[in-house]
């Protein structure tokens, strides 16, 4: 069994909501096997009506009039007891069905069952989906295993994470025995990654060969994803997708739309970027003109890297026996890639809707800034051993009218603090979350009018 935040999440909606759930997300990142557990723990009934591998329940909300109508006919299609208060109703590839997202008003104002949404694409498809009932469903986006859930598939103890919480909380150094073995297993999620098909593959036997089976396996189904749209737009998306290793391996990491031809433009391609993000398939991470709040109007469409939403299918998509060369740590290895690959994924991951990086040909570059604790919090990721030189950070921390409080630098080496900059273990990306947001409420005074 693989341990998954996401379950949390789910328990703690079903407590405190009567709505329905819709999970979205990439293909293959465990969406159903999540709401799987889920249900096995907290309900004694558990239907799943997967409309792909079932297409003739489509008709169950084929022109229903109402929820009983729909419950009638899901009665007669399943041999699944419906325990009024203790079943759990799990639609799954609604894309597939969109009378689901319609009808999904009524079931839970009927109130007798749970129900979870989910599907593959859904980020894409949501458009197509008929208006989503506001009040009655929630949607929340899933990913890969983060870098802390991959430790705890791979049996790291809990009170070790907790020490390291520990340290990066109180900015103290790790055990260096403690650092070195958890490097190991950083530099072992770089290539099998958060897939749970790959994690569970090298669990079973830890043979690196079948976790890029796996990944292989993931990867064409993404590709055979792709080719279910037109001719013309099916091939820019591949083309963009192919893109992203050998883009992210180039000196700057810029997306640089002329590598697919010399006389494309950026807005060209404005539908193959959306189609591969919202399928959860890559992550964008805009520039910024200047790292001020709010830092969404500072930044440039036009200027970006793309990352892969995962480092093991990233690491996989790289020739030459990758795997084992960063196992052992070689040298000659550009780690800078695979390194930023899973920042951008852990601050995903972690809440970070829009992530950015800083470039300017006066100041440099700064390889991610984001909005945290209400200021400006810049990101530089080095992975070789002068992690200490970083002008471009230097310039806009010194920079008066910038009024950076403090900054990051994720490299290999122990923890320390040097005036504004932490300098901390680039696992220690893990403990970086986007801060919930609290409800604030103010009162207009109007007895002077």
């Amino acid at each position: 069994m693989l341990e998954r935040k996401i379950l949390k999440y789910i328990e703690w909606f079903y407590k405190a909501n009567k709505g329905a759930l819709l999970l979205t997300g990439a293909r293959q990142i465990g969406k159903t096997y999540s709401v799987r557990h889920f249900a096995k723990k907290n309900f004694k009934s558990f239907i799943q009506i997967d409309f792909v591998k079932t297409p003739e329940a489509i008709a169950i909300f084929a022109d229903a009039k109402g929820s009983d109508e729909i419950l009638l006919r899901l009665s007669a299609f399943t041999s699944e007891p419906l325990i009024p208060g203790d079943t759990l109703i799990f639609f799954d590839e609604v894309q597939k069905c969109p009378e689901v997202v319609t009808a999904i008003k009524y079931l839970v104002d009927d109130g007798r069952y749970r129900y979870i949404l989910s599907g593959s694409l859904l980020g894409v498809e949501l458009n197509n989906l008929r208006s989503v009932p506001v009040g009655y469903m929630d949607i929340i986006e899933m990913f890969p295993l983060d870098l802390e859930e991959f430790m705890w598939a791979v049996g790291v103890k809990n009170e070790v994470i907790e020490n390291l919480r520990t340290a990066w909380e109180q900015k103290t150094q790790v055990d260096d025995f403690v650092h070195q073995k958890i490097m190991e297993v950083f530099r072992l999620y770089l290539i099998v990654g958060g897939m749970p098909a790959a994690v569970v593959a090298y669990k079973a036997n830890s043979n690196l060969q079948e976790v890029m089976e796996s990944q292989n396996g993931i990867i064409r189904l993404y590709k055979k994803d792709i080719s279910q749209y037109d001719n013309e737009r099916q091939l820019r998306i591949k083309e963009v997708f192919d893109l992203i290793p050998p883009e992210l391996n180039a000196k700057s990491k810029r997306f640089f739309i002329k590598s697919i031809n010399e006389k494309a433009r950026v807005e060209m391609y404005d539908d193959e970027f959306l189609w591969l993000k919202d399928a959860g398939v890559a992550i964008p991470v805009y520039n910024i003109e200047e790292p001020k709040i709010p830092l969404k109007l500072a930044s440039s469409r036009s200027l970006f890297k793309l990352f892969s939403n995962d480092t093991g299918l990233l690491a996989c998509q790289y020739s030459g026996g990758i795997q084992l060369r960063i196992l052992t740590g070689d040298d000659a290895i550009n780690y800078g890639s695979i390194y930023e690959n899973v920042v951008a994924q852990e601050l995903k991951a972690h809440g970070f809707e829009d992530i950015y990086y800083y470039n300017s040909k006066k100041f440099g570059e700064v390889d991610f800034v984001t909005e945290l604790g209400g200021g400006i919090f810049p990101i530089e990721v080095k992975s070789g051993k002068n992690y200490s030189r970083h002008r471009a950070l230097n310039n806009i921390l010194d920079h008066g009218e910038y009024t950076i409080p403090n900054a990051l630098v994720l490299c290999n080496d122990n923890l320390k603090v040097e005036d504004k900059i932490v300098y901390a273990p680039i696992y220690m990306i893990m403990f970086i979350h986007k801060e919930k947001v609290i409800d604030v409420t103010y009162t207009l005074d109007l007895s002077g009018l």
